[in-house]
């Protein structure tokens, strides 16, 4: 078997994995709140663990692996777009959820084993907080269930960072109700005109970080093998994760921690008021998804990586070729090697793409798309891939014939006329013996 290694967040260091069960192998990612389209960094962890999802399937079996990622269906930025569009949160969250998994799949991201909601787990998370309050580390306050951080005693070992960072990081709530500054919520109140369920502790809703755990327990265990999002959730999403699933079961929660970096966008943080703000949902209108897919896979996952239109571009001259390479090729029917080692060595995916790449080097056309398939990429056909242009098909051919009219009776003023035409339309025409073919232009 394989031996898969990958850098674990809490033990700072690249670990041999070594699952809990190889014949129950259970991976979570943080899935979106789903209240808006998401945008090319909410896309990088989609993409980064559908890759080891991938991996983990070759591995040990795709019967063998259960990948799970949530959607946050409650929660105040809901709420509120609920309120402006006079709609139930239910119309909101599930609006955008089907808009997700639609964006996603393009990405060439397959679907999870598993898609749990928040709002489908409230006994789950009802119970847990009443385990935390009958072991002194919850509190009621106000009609607020509170985390009470110095009940547990190695609080913040994920983060690595001090108390008083702890506190400043979090920006948390200053409350008169909190017996220490950095406590957290489990249980809010909620007003008559708020959405809220009914509790021991008054009608509200539960705390963002509850629900990760409440959800995780219930379908992958008290304990599992990988954890993954993005660096941002480190603290204090995950470490809140931590306290309110140790200190509920008292035992490890999760083995390996996996955290993708950040992106930016031509250098620069992503913003609405810099204009620099895109969209998976906008992006796909004028990109490939298996491009988009391959940009954010160019970087090491734990590095950060620099989004650009000009990246993407690259992306899809480099699948061009590999297109054109594998046209009327077979795939060969085992992965190549130096595509699984490079990604069995924490998901070191521009290894693999450049071992990809010495396959359509040396001619080995059959392992290129067989490797090139399993990172999600030539899942098309070469005649679907290079007809995804902007005009009409058959407009198209007939510009085509009439230049191949004009070059038969040597009228090359005219023939180079209707290619610089074409060109300037995205569609690069080639001729050989066999006839004129087309290609979207560099």
């Amino acid at each position: 078997m394989t031996d898969l290694y990958v850098y674990n967040t809490l033990a700072r260091e690249k670990q041999k994995f070594e699952p809990i069960d190889p014949k129950n192998v259970r991976m979570y990612v943080c899935g979106p709140t789903v209240y808006d389209y998401a945008h090319i960094g909410n896309a990088r962890p989609v993409i980064v663990f559908d890759m080891m999802f991938r991996l983990l399937n070759h591995v040990y079996g795709p019967e063998h692996v259960t990948y799970a990622r949530n959607f946050t269906d409650i929660d105040d930025k809901i709420m509120k777009r609920a309120v402006e569009e006079g709609v139930s949160i239910k119309t909101i969250s599930r609006r955008y959820e089907k808009v997700y998994t639609e964006d996603m799949a393009t990405l060439g991201a397959l679907d999870p084993s598993q898609t749990p909601r928040a709002t489908e787990h409230l006994p789950e998370m009802i119970k847990m907080m009443r385990q935390l309050i009958d072991k002194g580390h919850a509190y009621e306050a106000e009609g607020h269930v509170m985390f009470h951080v110095p009940s547990m005693d190695n609080y913040g070992r994920l983060s690595g960072h001090s108390r008083d960072e702890l506190v400043a990081g979090a920006r948390v709530e200053v409350a008169p109700f909190k017996k220490d500054p950095a406590d957290f919520v489990l249980w809010k109140p909620s007003s008559e005109d708020q959405v809220g369920w009914g509790s021991p502790w008054g009608r509200g809703r539960p705390g963002w970080h509850l629900e990760c755990s409440c959800m995780t327990a219930k379908h992958l265990g008290e304990t599992f093998d990988i954890h993954g999002g993005g660096q941002d959730l480190i603290f204090p999403h995950h470490e809140n994760e931590i306290a309110q699933s140790e200190c509920t079961n008292d035992k490890e929660f999760v083995r390996y921690w996996m955290h993708n970096g950040y992106l930016t966008v031509d250098g620069t943080k992503m913003s609405k008021s810099l204009g620099n703000f895109h969209t998976v949902h906008d992006l796909i209108e004028d990109h490939k998804g298996e491009a988009l897919r391959m940009s954010l896979l160019t970087a090491h996952y734990r590095q950060p990586i620099d989004f650009s239109h000009g990246s993407v571009k690259e992306c899809e001259r480099r699948l061009d070729k590999w297109y054109r390479l594998t046209e009327n090729v077979q795939a060969s029917t085992n992965v190549p090697a130096s595509v699984i080692d490079a990604l069995s060595d924490d998901l070191n995916s521009p290894k693999a793409l450049a071992a990809l790449d010495a396959l359509a080097t040396n001619g080995q056309l059959e392992d290129l798309k067989a490797g090139a398939i399993f990172m999600g990429f030539l899942e098309m056909s070469s005649a679907d891939w290079f007809q995804s242009v902007d005009m009409d098909i058959d407009v198209l051919n007939d510009r085509i014939k009439a230049y191949d009219d004009a070059r038969s009776e040597k009228n090359f003023a005219t023939a180079d006329a209707i290619r610089e035409e074409l060109k300037e339309q995205g569609i690069a025409l080639e001729t050989s013996p066999s006839g004129t073919k087309w290609r979207k232009a560099d």
